[in-house]
Order: structure tokens, then sequence, then C-alpha cells
């Protein structure tokens, strides 16, 4: 991680003045209360999958686009511990590094942020999450256009696409799927959610009048759970405002103020203790607009 990333204007030294790039530590100890950036540099998974790699570049693009954004909390703390990469093909090494990270945030009662990355992020980060709270119930709303629950190729492995069939053949699983397109998954991908007992709102379900609806779906399922997992996959929104993902959703949803005020919603839930941002791809990025909009969609949880 180049330390240039953290860098913005500087309007003055006191806390009022204070922009994220000011408030920023790298690497130390975790206190509890802290946010606990680690990045995942890692798209094997989006290889796998077939779809367009480079996301493994976007870590440090979202670190520049967070770094000015203004501190709203005296308390507010933010620590960074870099990058884990994936050079030789080992996802599932990277994965496991990853989790044992994650873990050790959350047992010294830090929040868990990665910035990713492929979706493959997912598995990572849940398996650190189950680490540090192995006896809890964990509710993991994925904000994607796909389920990503497809069985592993044998030949291939795990993937971008395949962290919710993983999670689910390790007991029962407990996830929301927001924004899921029918043009995007199968009727087996369907068939295979509903086999899991995975719930899901479709993209279409998410407008103004349907608000009450969906607020009252989303209260059920936290009741169900213990601690809550938010993973935002970029590509849940319409290529017009986040063009640059491993892929694009022409139909997909815009981060209008109906869906920040459902957004908000699930960032105020009690239990919420991790959060990541995926499938930012800067090589398909237009002046930086996935990357600013994944980094918008990061500060809104300092600002709860």
């Amino acid at each position: 991680m180049e330390h240039k990333v953290w860098q913005g204007r500087l309007d003055g030294d006191t806390p009022l003045y204070h922009r994220l790039f000011q408030r920023v530590e790298e690497g130390g100890s975790v206190v509890a209360g802290d946010y606990v950036i680690h990045g995942f540099a890692v798209d094997e998974g989006v290889r796998r999958n077939k779809g367009r790699i480079g996301a493994k570049e976007a870590p440090s693009i979202i670190r520049r686009s967070m770094a000015n954004f203004p501190v709203v909390s005296p308390d507010f703390r933010l620590r960074d511990m870099g990058d884990v990469f994936c050079e030789d093909g080992d996802l599932e090494r990277s994965q496991t590094r990853l989790a044992e990270a994650v873990a050790q945030v959350l047992r010294k009662g830090g929040k868990s942020l990665v910035l990713g990355g492929g979706h493959e992020v997912t598995y990572a980060h849940y398996s650190g999450i189950r680490k540090a709270f192995p006896e809890k119930k964990i509710g993991v709303i994925n904000l994607d256009a796909h389920f990503d629950n497809r069985e592993p190729d044998p030949q291939v492995g795990a993937s971008s696409g395949t962290g919710f069939w993983q999670i689910a053949q390790e007991g029962d699983i407990y996830s929301l799927h927001v924004g899921i397109q029918r043009n995007s998954n199968t009727l087996k991908l369907f068939d295979t959610a509903d086999q899991f007992g995975m719930k899901y709102i479709l993209a279409d379900e998410i407008f103004f009048e349907n608000l009450p609806s969906l607020y009252l779906r989303i209260n059920e399922f936290l009741e169900e759970v213990d601690v809550v997992y938010l993973t935002i996959c970029m590509d849940v929104f319409n290529a017009a405002v986040a063009p640059g993902v491993s892929a694009a959703a022409y139909n997909g949803v815009f981060p209008d103020s109906v869906f920040m005020m459902l957004y908000r919603h699930l960032l105020k839930s009690e239990g919420l203790v991790a959060l990541d941002v995926a499938e930012v791809n800067p090589l398909y990025d237009d002046q930086d607009r996935t990357a600013r909009l994944a980094a918008a969609l990061v500060n809104e949880w300092f600002m709860v």
C-alpha cells in the first residue's frame, strides 16, 4: 500500500476540520470501536468465474477516494492494516489469510471493513466472522445483482460466484440478497437459493411506495440473527453510475434517495460488525466513478 493514498485537503488540525486522511493510522493495535481496513487485492476468483479481471487494483483507489471525506464523530478512529494479495493463484490461501486477520479485529471489538477485490472476498470475510463468533448466528446481507451460489467447478475450484454455496456447506445459512436481477441468474441459481433458504429482494421491488414492506422484511431477517455482515457487490448498480465492475448490470439499481434510505436502514442495525465492497474494476472505470461510489457507501457507515 502506498502512503500517498491517504492524502487530502488540509483545512486545519483541530477536530472540527478533520477529514479521514487525518484520522487514519496504519497498522498498530486494534482498540474496541476502531474501524479497521484490510484491502483484498485479489481477483483470482473473478478469473476463475470467467469475469473481467482487474479488481485486484481497486483497494488503493477506493482508499484515495475515501481520504477527503469529513469526520463527523469526535471519537472516530480508523486503522488501515494494508492489503492481502494473491500472486501465485492460490485463492484459498489468500482467503484464509484475510479470515484470520478479520477474526483478530473482531475479537478485539473492532469493526471490520474490507476493500475488494473480487467478490470471492465474501467467503473469506464470512470465515473470519465465523472464527470470531463461532456460536452466533451470522446474517449476511448481500447487495448484488447475483446470488453467487454456484457450485464450484471441480476442475477450477471456488470462485467469485461460489461464496454463498460454500457458506451453505458449513451449516444453516442466514442470508438476504438485495437487488437480485432476474436476467442475471438462471433458474438453477434461483432454485439453489430456495433450497438453501436464502431470502432475496429483487431489484424491481426497490421503489419508494414499497419501502415499508422492504423495511419489514429486513427487520424480520435481522431479528433472526446475532451479528450482521453487509457485503456490497458494485455490479448491483446500473452501469451508467458504476461502469467499472467485473460484470456490468445495465439494468441495475441507482443509488438514488430510495436506495439510500434502504441502505441507511441496513447500516443502523445494532448487530453490524463487518462490511465490504467488491468488484470495483479500475480497468473499466470512468473517472473513478465506481470507486468513488464505493467509497461513499463505506463512508455512510462512518456517519451512522
